[in-house]
């Protein structure tokens, strides 16, 4: 069998040098084509050899943005407000996610050209957070960051008791006013937790009664068939000093027809509305001499078909313990009421009897629906508005009851 060489080359002396020359010239063309493959840094003399060599460099580098998250990785006991910032350095910030365990997201605003991302809200108490922040370079280049800590969970709390209740229906005149169990002193950041939105929209504005109230109300009574829903973001507020609220809750309620009354203390009448039309001309006996009832704009807080009134609860000794009062309705925290009243004789629509409250003709027993104090209030809701005039008594307190509707919305909005 005849065995050819590779080469191709001679076997003789000659033909040795000539494959030496092959070989020599047949690694350096293998290795011309490795490197050409490669493409890498010192290679190419000529256009395409420099092209590749930048693209390489520029993908290669890293981005010289610096993400920079407060409080540091792993952190515990953080503070719920003015702890979390995240900034960024030689670059800005392009997405910043702040979420608790839940995967609930905190909203948040980059500022200063993409500088620094802070909340929007307060934190909540007792709550693990993560965060994925980043920021890109000049060159486009983007740098991340991620990182996670806890918020502290605090030894002294707040929460607040609200009217209306969730799903109720309200008058015209019905407040969302809420009564807090510890004074607040930082009152700023407790009204910003507390959201309110419309259907139809409309301004709602709060008022502080005192560093344990506060209330909301448009400047004009609800138009009928407004939805009100309050979010109230109380986990969390630091409301005074080391006192942290402790509730988070959503409230809605509706605003029923449009009832409001007017009581002439002076002819001892009440004209009922309903929608701008008077529906019902009823008499009536208001406070009598030294007792009279207050003016103003009062607003149903509470319905009961019978209660006791005794004198000596708002002051006036025992001149009166009557323990079956029935269709009472209170207009004020200090002891007002319009009521249904059997023992008044011939008083109503004549003169003044009562020791400060509005009186209906009614039975003992309240039996009769027929009477005035019995229609009145099977037609009445909380958040109704009564209207005294001509009292010869002051106007009554706005603090007094829901009754921030005698103060002007220059007044309240201040």
């Amino acid at each position: 069998m005849n065995v050819r060489p590779i080469s191709g080359a001679s076997v003789d002396a000659r033909g040795k040098n000539r494959g030496r020359r092959g070989l020599a010239l047949l690694a350096g063309a293998l290795l011309l084509a490795v490197t050409g493959c490669g493409g890498g840094a010192g290679s190419g003399t000529g256009a395409g050899g420099g092209k590749g060599e930048g693209a390489g460099a520029a993908q290669g580098k890293q981005s010289q943005a610096v993400v920079t998250i407060a409080p540091k990785d792993g952190a515990k006991s953080v503070r719920t407000s003015d702890a979390l910032k995240v900034s960024a350095r030689e670059g800005r910030l392009t997405e910043v996610v702040v979420k608790d365990a839940k995967g609930t997201a905190i909203p948040g605003k980059i500022t200063g050209g993409g500088a620094t991302w802070t909340p929007s809200t307060h934190l909540a108490a007792s709550t693990k957070y993560r965060v994925h922040a980043v920021a890109k370079d000049s060159a486009g280049r983007a740098a991340a960051e991620d990182s996670s800590f806890t918020t502290l969970t605090p030894q002294n709390t707040f929460v607040g008791y609200f009217t209306p209740e969730d799903g109720s229906t309200v008058g015209v005149g019905m407040p969302f006013s809420i009564r807090f169990t510890r004074g607040i002193t930082h009152p700023e950041d407790v009204e910003r937790a507390v959201q309110i939105k419309t259907e139809p929209a409309v301004e709602v504005r709060g008022h502080w009664f005192g560093n344990d109230r506060l209330d909301f109300r448009p400047e004009e009574y609800w138009k009928s068939g407004t939805k009100v829903t309050v979010r109230l973001n109380l986990d969390g507020v630091e409301g005074r000093a080391g006192v942290y609220g402790k509730q988070t809750k959503t409230v809605s309620f509706t605003i029923g027809r449009n009832q409001v009354s007017v009581v002439d203390a002076k002819k001892q009448t009440m004209k009922v509305t309903q929608d701008g039309k008077v529906v019902k001309t009823l008499p009536v006996t208001t406070g009598k001499p030294g007792y009279e009832t207050w003016n103003g704009q009062m607003v149903m807080s509470e319905k009961l078909t019978v209660t006791r009134m005794n004198g000596e609860t708002v002051g006036y000794g025992g001149e009166y313990d009557i323990k079956d009062v029935p269709h009472a309705i209170r207009l004020t925290t200090s002891g007002t009421f319009i009521h249904g009243n059997y023992w008044g004789g011939g008083a109503f629509g004549n003169y003044n009897a009562s020791h400060g409250c509005v009186g209906l003709r009614d039975v003992r027993g309240g039996y009769d629906s027929k009477v005035p104090a019995a229609w009145f209030f099977n037609h009445s809701m909380i958040g109704d508005v009564v209207v005294v005039k001509n009292s010869h008594d002051r106007t009554v307190s706005p603090d007094n009851g829901l009754n921030g509707w005698n103060m002007s919305w220059k007044e309240w909005t201040a």
